[in-house]
């Protein structure tokens, strides 16, 4: 079965993030930076966001191990909107053109729900999905496939009629195990070829 549905993740596939490009201000010795990464606001302690957890909860739950940092704890979400610079335009110009196509165009995130919110303001390319699942709404994350189940049951599709784009290797390999045809999106990807490789025509 070709896939007939166009499933995107966002964080690097359709926008740039990079939580490191305020801390290069804020921080400016790498070893330090990578320290702060690694003790004080660690990848999982942003998930939690993702999942749900509200940034004040977040923020006094590393505060209290860390008090000297409280500053640049709270530095991460005041400075949101730094570490997300700007559209990566050849994939978003793949949406726009399988959208100009009347291809169905899906998205599954993970992304908390206030940011998200955030990035469809300045970005209105996000708005344009026919169905998008943000995992902080359903207090789920990729690669769980309770998300992917929760996507295909809420726009009532089937995971072979899907493909699948995201730059998390574990997420992709979630979705395979589910069914989905997919695409492990890099900086390298040209994802208009490999969308046609799957017989799209955009």
């Amino acid at each position: 079965m070709m896939p007939t549905n166009l499933v995107f993740d966002i964080g690097n596939v359709l926008i740039r993030w990079d939580s490191e490009i305020p801390y290069r201000r804020l921080i400016p010795d790498p070893e330090e930076r990578r320290r702060f990464f690694t003790e004080v606001l660690p990848p999982e302690w942003n998930l939690e966001q993702d999942r749900g957890r509200p940034w004040p909860v977040a923020e006094a739950e590393r505060i209290a191990l860390h008090p000297d940092k409280a500053d640049l704890i709270r530095a991460f979400r005041r400075h949101w909107h730094e570490m997300v610079p700007g559209p990566i335009a050849p994939n978003v110009a793949v949406l726009e053109a399988a959208l100009a196509r009347a291809i169905p165009c899906y998205a599954i995130t993970n992304f908390a729900a206030d940011t998200f919110a955030e990035a469809q303001a300045r970005f209105p390319f996000l708005s344009r999905f026919a169905g998008t699942v943000v995992s902080a709404e359903l207090g789920l994350l990729k690669p769980d496939p309770a998300i992917y189940a929760a996507f295909l049951h809420r726009h009532g599709l089937d995971a072979a009629s899907c493909l699948f784009m995201d730059d998390s290797a574990k997420n992709i390999a979630a979705a395979e195990r589910l069914g989905f045809a997919t695409i492990h999106v890099t900086a390298t990807t040209d994802l208009a070829q490999e969308i046609c490789r799957h017989g799209f025509d955009v």
